[in-house]
């Protein structure tokens, strides 16, 4: 646990760090780890100094509520707190993730449908801004309102009180599997509204979609009832256990992190499912930051463009995404990823918001789905950049939703800014950041900037 003096000494590096950055040159985080999939340009000049925001600076376990770091991890951070039978919010489903981060870009996970989105549980921040100065804001403030989504082009937020749950050792799952998507979002509807299932409560909700006629809704909840529980960090993959299991048991610690060990199901890409290479594979290197690493060192040294050539294969796309769509729209929007795109499985989260955010505009007290998707999918030679990731922003457009911007976008700029709300953006940067030091949320979720 930090305390508050080691805190400000961190906060006067930041600042002078900030400082030192020459006027008319990039500004970014000189930060370790990422969870973006997009690319971004060598900014040329020293980054932020963040040594020393990583951490929870201060604890009330009877007020329920955690001072904690722009830089610190979830997983620092539920270690601080699951000892004390408390948890946030909305915990994301990556360790590394962080909760500026997850603020600032959207975090989501399966208590969604009924805590919202990681800011939504936010009390107040200290914000890093383009004027170079650090502001503390609070729900209503312009520069609070409008930080979720702002990916950095508002600022940086320094440090965050939030709010934290208090949770049971134990989670009970049940896994139902359903032979129709339109089914599926039924039962997801119903019970994010209701918060029940067969008059039990639900805690936890989300679904995995195999196959069109394989989808399995599973519902968590929390207890204190004690029993056997289930290990995915040794021999068996979670995701699996879906398709074999009606119910399980898992603890708090591991439910949390149960997507974190195989990267949802993207470890198959790197043999770390095979039962051979899993057992010789480092239990501390199934994670999803090791996968992260994995991948960044195939594009440098393009191992897998090299396999490509000699399998013929024409050209390929990552195609990396989360988005957004009313639960109604689930079942026509899984039909046409089937035809278009053909990659299973998909992970849908439910998701509700309490109120209105400018920078992602979702409707008060209706029900969205997350679905994600993470892959690469085999396009025909010379096809333009983006090929099948427009298509997809094209069509989530058409059914009123909205996508992440972790990953690449490809939107025109006035598509963008009636999507995204930047006039808002707009009117905040124009008061925390007059002379323009930040780049856009345009320049950095399209242009990369």
């Amino acid at each position: 646990m930090k305390g508050w003096s080691e805190h400000q000494r961190a906060a006067d590096r930041l600042l002078g760090s900030y400082a030192a950055i020459p006027a008319g040159a990039p500004v970014r985080l000189a930060k370790r780890t990422s969870n973006l999939f997009r690319p971004r340009a060598d900014p040329g000049v020293p980054g932020l100094d963040v040594d020393g925001l990583d951490g929870v600076v201060a604890l009330d376990v009877g007020e329920r509520t955690a001072d904690v770091q722009g830089m610190c991890t979830y997983e620092d951070l539920v270690d601080a707190t699951l000892p004390h039978g408390l948890i946030p919010y909305v915990v994301p489903q990556l360790r590394t993730i962080t909760l500026g981060g997850a603020v600032t870009g959207l975090g989501i996970e399966s208590t969604s449908f009924r805590n919202g989105l990681p800011h939504e549980s936010v009390l107040e921040m200290d914000v890093l801004t383009g004027a170079g100065e650090i502001v503390t804001c609070k729900p209503g403030d312009g520069l609070f309102d409008a930080f979720p989504n702002s990916y950095g082009s508002l600022g940086y937020a320094t440090r965050l009180r939030i709010r934290l749950e208090a949770v049971p050792p134990y989670v009970a799952l049940r896994h139902v599997r359903l032979d129709d998507a339109a089914d599926a979002a039924t039962m997801l509807g119903e019970v994010a509204e209701s918060g029940t299932w067969h008059g039990e409560p639900v805690h936890g909700l989300d679904a995995t979609a195999f196959a069109p006629d394989e989808v399995y809704v599973t519902l968590a909840r929390f207890t204190d009832e004690p029993g056997p529980t289930s290990d995915y960090t040794g021999q068996d993959v979670f995701y699996r256990s879906l398709q074999r299991r009606e119910t399980d048991r898992l603890t708090m610690h591991d439910y949390l992190w149960r997507w974190d060990t195989d990267w949802f199901w993207c470890s198959a890409a790197f043999g770390a499912q095979n039962p051979w290479v899993r057992r010789v594979w480092p239990r501390r290197w199934r994670r999803s930051d090791v996968y992260h690493r994995i991948i960044a060192l195939d594009a440098k040294v393009g191992v897998s463009r090299l396999l490509d050539r000699v399998k013929k294969v024409p050209g390929r796309e990552k195609v990396i995404q989360d988005v957004e769509v009313p639960v109604a729209a689930v079942p026509e929007f899984l039909s046409w990823f089937d035809a278009e795109v053909g990659m299973r499985p998909v992970w849908l989260c439910p998701l509700r918001t309490t109120r209105s955010w400018p920078g992602y505009p979702l409707r008060p007290g209706e029900t969205y789905v997350n679905l994600g998707f993470w892959g690469t999918v085999v396009v025909p030679v010379g096809s333009p950049d983006g090929l099948v990731n427009r298509r997809i922003e094209e069509h989530v457009h058409t059914l009123g939703g909205h996508k992440s911007l972790y990953s690449e976008a490809f939107y025109d700029e006035a598509t963008f800014a009636d999507l995204y709300g930047t006039a808002a953006l707009d009117a905040v940067r124009a008061e925390h950041d007059p002379e323009g030091r930040l780049s856009s949320l345009y320049e950095k979720a399209v242009r990369n900037s």
